[in-house]
């Protein structure tokens, strides 16, 4: 299985081939490469990074939630006792050390659930992977001249109204962004207004 690095590089090679073999001005070119194609770069790039946190993150809760519980009930007096092999002196040390590894594993989980909560790694993932897939789909479609790209002759001809769309749809995903943002700020203020009311 090829590392993500070595995809990602090969993805922007076999990319940027396909948009060297158009029959488009060097201008157009140049659009197409550092408008579509470093979207679909930087984006691809975002996704990896926030899917990667969000697994982490999430396993840690799943993988800590459960060995949780599971050390809490070794420290019980009697498990304690069997554990330490009977004596008071290792019994004690047995107790402390699970004790404190419980206590510690709960505050990575916490941490965790609270980190991921906060930047919210998950749908940030789901988003970036969604705009992604969006601007490839309509590149494919576009250098297929397929889809809304089916009328036209040559892809010189169907430039525009690709450019068009892809400004669009960076468009809307910056409009999804900035309302995000909002509902999210009215979320805290209605949180903070009913904890000072509370």
């Amino acid at each position: 299985m090829p590392r993500q690095d070595d995809y990602h590089q090969q993805l922007k090679e076999e990319l940027g081939t396909l948009i060297g073999t158009l029959e488009l001005d060097d201008l157009q070119k140049q659009c197409l490469r550092s408008r579509w194609l470093d979207q679909i770069m930087w984006m691809e790039g975002r996704a990896n990074k926030t899917r990667s946190w969000y697994y982490r993150l999430r396993l840690t809760v799943i993988i800590g939630g459960v060995i949780i519980p599971a050390l809490v009930s070794l420290n019980t007096p009697a498990l304690a006792d069997v554990g330490g092999g009977g004596s008071a002196p290792e019994a004690s040390w047995f107790a402390l050390v699970v004790g404190w590894t419980a206590f510690v594993l709960s505050l990575v989980v916490a941490l965790s659930a609270a980190v991921e909560q906060f930047f919210n790694y998950g749908e940030r993932w789901r988003h970036y992977r969604r705009m992604v897939e969006t601007l490839k789909i309509e590149g494919w479609q576009y250098f297929q001249l397929s889809g809304p790209y089916r009328r036209y002759k040559s892809h010189a001809e169907a430039y525009r109204a690709f450019a068009a769309r892809m400004e669009e749809a960076n468009q809307h995903d910056v409009e999804a962004y900035i309302a995000n943002v909002v509902r999210e700020k009215e979320e805290d203020k209605g949180q903070k207004a009913g904890e000072a009311v509370g």
